[in-house]
């Protein structure tokens, strides 16, 4: 995608623009779209029959790309003049669509094989919350995706998880893996000293079903960190 955000003075609009836009797209991809265009024709789904730029304009000013703007808290979304609900549920139901067609490759695969498929997932379902969330990815015994569950929600900068709580959803799901996920709203990615006790503590008390965490994964602004790719697990 080609970044926007820099110029921040919108064009004029013109007859057919939003159609010359549909077009471009569907010929020859979204790659073809700048980020504000693409923002302009999803908003237009939401807000028909209205120039969409200035609002997609807005937006990319306020909050600097495409992702930032989909990851934005609704109530952030909605200080947008022209920005309704409307138009913010269509920004979060395209999040949602991203997250539920990424989770699809980890379903079916040996998610240790592919560790791009789960990152992107992680960024996707669990970036940009305003707070710091906890979830466990629970795979089946060929490392398969299971189920996916939110085990706690904090505050801007911590969130409490009892080890006993990973077993439990380990225990219902009959899951033979643990991939534990958590974000950092502050946007760094590297662990904290409470990151690393809490790796340690869920692995020792997975051991005791049979279970074994394959992975800690912090989610931040910058990208990914991998306790297994990294060598700390």
């Amino acid at each position: 995608l080609h970044s926007t955000a820099e110029t921040m003075t919108p064009p004029p609009h013109s007859a057919g623009h939003r159609a010359r836009l549909r077009a471009r797209l569907l010929e020859a991809g979204p790659s073809a779209l700048a980020e504000h265009e693409l923002l302009e024709l999803l908003l237009a789904t939401a807000i028909p029959r209205r120039d969409t730029k200035k609002q997609a304009w807005a937006l990319l000013k306020r909050f600097g790309s495409l992702a930032r703007v989909l990851d934005a808290p609704a109530a952030e979304l909605g200080k947008i003049g022209g920005v309704g609900p409307a138009a913010i549920g269509a920004l979060k139901v395209v999040k949602a669509v991203a997250g539920a067609y990424l989770t699809e490759p980890l379903r079916g695969a040996d998610v240790l094989t592919t560790p791009k498929a789960v990152f992107d997932y992680c960024r996707v379902a669990f970036g940009g919350t305003p707070d710091e969330t906890v979830h466990a990815l629970l795979l089946d015994s060929g490392n398969r995706l299971k189920r996916a569950v939110q085990l706690s929600r904090g505050t801007i900068d911590q969130s409490q998880v009892y080890p006993r709580r990973v077993v439990e959803e380990a225990i219902a799901a009959r899951a033979k893996g643990v991939i534990l996920v958590h974000n950092h709203p502050s946007g760094r990615r590297e662990p904290s000293a409470a990151d690393e006790r809490l790796t340690r503590d869920v692995s020792s008390a997975l051991t005791t079903i049979d279970a074994t965490l394959l992975d800690h994964v912090i989610v931040g602004e910058a990208g990914t960190f991998s306790f297994r790719e990294a060598g700390r697990l």
